[in-house]
């Protein structure tokens, strides 16, 4: 009896903590077109199943789409209203944040419209007036205590119900799509503990952004869409495939995000910003200064937070992730309240220092000297000297520049969902927006010196601060990234113009390549070394001379390798193997002593087809033989039925010989997906190279820990 002309449940699926064999995967669903096709041409009824197995995917990526733009539209409306909660209530309605509750306000003005007497300080609600000391002192305990609410929410509810939910989660995203398997990583409960907690987080004030961990909330809803399609439940390659799709679902996303409107400006876009005057060859040099400053701060940043993840995972700071969270909040919340701009949130601050200054611009940062001009251009001003409030603003933004560098830093990687793309642009922006303001006061003060002469006249608009902060951001989100085309058109999507990509590619560049000579990985690889998963980056390169003998097991010293004979073996024999053995897989051999290789079979579908026929089959005991033959031999009488398992064999397993180099088998490894790959000298089996084993002899030759390679 062939148990395999039926499913079995079970088989072909893979154990936690696993990688996919991507080759299998992509046969399965060959066959299962290839059947499709075949059986469309029978019937009407076939024919229409077709094209609903055609249509799934797009009908998948719509759904992705809607549900992706939704949760991030809501996500940005929550934080927003939370975070303005730490600071005062709108009396029209509590659902109000600070922006909308002034909007529905007949008696704000101009110059002042962020005072509205809808909305309330807690310090007003309290004791009548947000004046004094007294006051004061009201609405900074309001803010700590509130910000100690949210952070303790946060890591309460991710503690307590989806642990995966906290971090970015791009690390763990980039190793599932390599081809591992995290159960529960992209489950429901941690798709829904991320989105409220994600929002707790983000109003708890800490230095961490929603960037990052949308994109896990994002994969989390394509995971569990993806369920409700029969090729995509069953395949696991095929979930991990969608790039082209991957468009049409964000455009659907930002469309949804579009009609819900979480920024209030019409925009699809958080930053979106709009600079009235060109910019000059010659500001290609601070523009590079910008670019060497964020390779720095990027490799700094990945250096000291490593470091700090590294000690939370090998002392006693580990084990209290709570407290941990609350001490970091406390401290961020009581050194960020004195500063307006470490108080605000960090996509306001960044916004603000985005900002090109005009007539009708209430900031500090913009409140220049006046001086009399013949003509004024309704879009741009001329340079200006700066006023009192503009040198307050850069001591208080070189604070806040401090601030950000050292506590995000301990920030990212705890236990809450915390993102880096907002708190590395903020870093970036700030550095950016203390050099334009200098290079403007240069300018205008001495417009006479050569680098000025010819282009920067008197009353001209010659210097932009704005564009240097934006530039600074791309610089400092490149150096502790590494991207940089993706980042480049993300930057110009802010911007709305091709003008300023020159200044972005520069700046970008000279990022990667500062951040490069310092140290090789970018945050995320870091992280994931850190955390041991078995992710093959395409970027390192392989250059040691050495073979697949060399790396292969068993090694000279190492019992022999556990095989599977294709028709010597009996059920208790085959059992034995998986018991006292923790591999994945099995090569099958004609027999011991010639090592000839006739297939694989995994670990998983051995334990599920045995149980599987003890329960089904009729007379199957310890005693019964196995075989991996297409044809099975006359049994002797009264001999118990034998298992036919062929159906699970992997009957073209990918092979090398001994002597193929290392660095052509890393290639393999990479674009194929593989494995486990077989070690052969003249048909004969010799030994397993894994995944694993790879990652490991990589980790050794660049002097790494090997063991630090935790999962299968």
């Amino acid at each position: 009896m062939d148990l395999l002309d039926e499913p079995v449940p079970g088989v072909g699926t893979y154990e936690d903590f696993n990688t996919i064999d991507w080759v299998r995967e992509k046969s399965k669903d060959r066959d299962r077109h290839r059947e499709i096709a075949t059986k469309s041409k029978e019937s009407t009824l076939a024919l229409m199943k077709s094209i609903s197995d055609a249509f799934s995917g797009w009908l998948l990526m719509l759904l992705v789409g809607l549900m992706a733009g939704a949760l991030a539209g809501g996500i940005d409306i929550s934080a927003h209203w939370m975070t303005d909660l730490k600071e005062g209530v709108c009396l029209n309605g509590f659902w109000f944040n600070h922006e909308h509750c002034c909007w529905n306000s007949n008696e704000t003005t101009f110059q002042e419209r962020d005072k509205c007497p809808n909305w309330k300080s807690w310090a007003e609600l309290i004791v009548g007036t947000n004046d004094g000391p007294f006051a004061y002192i009201m609405n900074y305990l309001m803010y700590v205590c509130w910000a100690l609410l949210f952070s303790f929410l946060a890591v309460s509810l991710v503690r307590a119900f989806a642990p995966y939910a906290c971090g970015s989660g791009i690390p763990e995203i980039k190793t599932i799509l390599s081809g591992f398997i995290i159960r529960g990583y992209l489950g429901k409960w941690t798709l829904m503990i991320k989105t409220i907690t994600l929002v707790l987080a983000v109003s708890s004030g800490l230095s961490l952004g929603k960037e990052g961990p949308l994109v896990h909330v994002a994969c989390c809803c394509g995971n569990i869409l993806c369920h409700l399609f029969t090729k995509y439940r069953r395949n696991e390659a095929k979930r991990r495939e969608t790039l082209w799709r991957s468009f049409f679902a964000a455009l659907v996303a930002a469309f949804t995000l579009r009609s819900i409107n979480p920024f209030g400006n019409s925009r699809l876009v958080l930053f979106y910003v709009e600079f009235h005057s060109p910019w000059h060859l010659l500001e290609l040099i601070p523009f590079i200064l910008l670019g060497i400053f964020g390779g720095i701060w990027g490799a700094f940043f990945i250096r000291a937070n490593i470091a700090w993840c590294r000690r939370r995972k090998t002392t006693r700071l580990g084990h209290y992730p709570v407290l941990e969270v609350l001490v970091v909040t406390a401290v961020t919340a009581l050194l960020a309240f004195p500063n307006s701009y470490t108080r605000m949130s960090t996509s306001e601050l960044i916004s603000e220092l985005f900002n090109d200054c005009g007539l009708l611009d209430s900031s500090q940062l913009c409140n220049y000297a006046n001086v009399s001009v013949t003509k004024i251009s309704s879009d741009a001003l001329p340079d200006r000297p700066a006023g009192p409030d503009v040198y307050t603003a850069m001591w208080q933004l070189s604070l806040a520049l401090v601030f950000k560098m050292l506590i995000t830093v301990v920030t990212f990687g705890m236990k809450v969902p915390s993102g880096l793309f907002i708190p590395s642009m903020a870093v970036g922006a700030i550095a950016g927006r203390l050099l334009g303001v200098g290079m403007e006061q240069l300018a205008y003060y001495h417009h006479d010196w050569v680098i000025f002469r010819g282009w920067c006249s008197p009353g001209a608009d010659c210097i932009t601060p704005g564009l240097y902060a934006m530039v600074g951001a791309a610089a400092c989100l490149g150096g502790v990234t590494r991207m940089t085309v993706s980042l480049v058109v993300i930057m110009f999507e802010l911007t709305g113009g091709l003008e300023y990509i020159v200044p972005l590619m520069a700046a970008t560049m000279t990022s990667k390549w500062v951040a490069d000579a310092l140290g090789r990985e970018g945050i995320y690889e870091a992280h994931i070394r850190l955390n041991g998963y078995p992710f093959l980056e395409s970027k390192e390169e392989f250059s040691h001379k050495t073979l697949a003998m060399d790396v292969m097991r068993p090694r000279r010293s190492d019992p022999p390798l556990s095989v599977i004979t294709q028709d010597g073996m009996s059920v208790e024999e085959v059992e034995s193997l998986i018991a006292e053995t923790s591999y994945s897989g099995f090569p099958v051999v004609v027999s011991h002593e010639s090592q000839r290789l006739v297939g694989f079979v995994q670990r998983r579908d051995l334990v599920i087809s045995i149980e599987n026929a003890r329960k089904r089959q009729e007379g199957v005991v310890s005693a019964s033989r196995i075989f991996f033959t297409e044809y099975t031999p006359p049994q002797p009488p009264n001999s118990p039925p034998p298992l036919k398992l062929r159906g699970i064999m992997d009957l073209s397993p990918f092979t090398v010989t001994d002597h193929t180099a290392m660095d052509i088998v890393v290639d393999i490894f990479r674009k194929l997906g593989l494995r486990q790959c077989l070690v052969t000298h003249n048909g004969r089996l010799l030994g397993i190279i894994t995944k694993k084993d790879i990652l490991k002899h990589m980790a050794q030759m660049a002097n790494r820990d090997p063991d630090s390679i935790l999962f299968n």
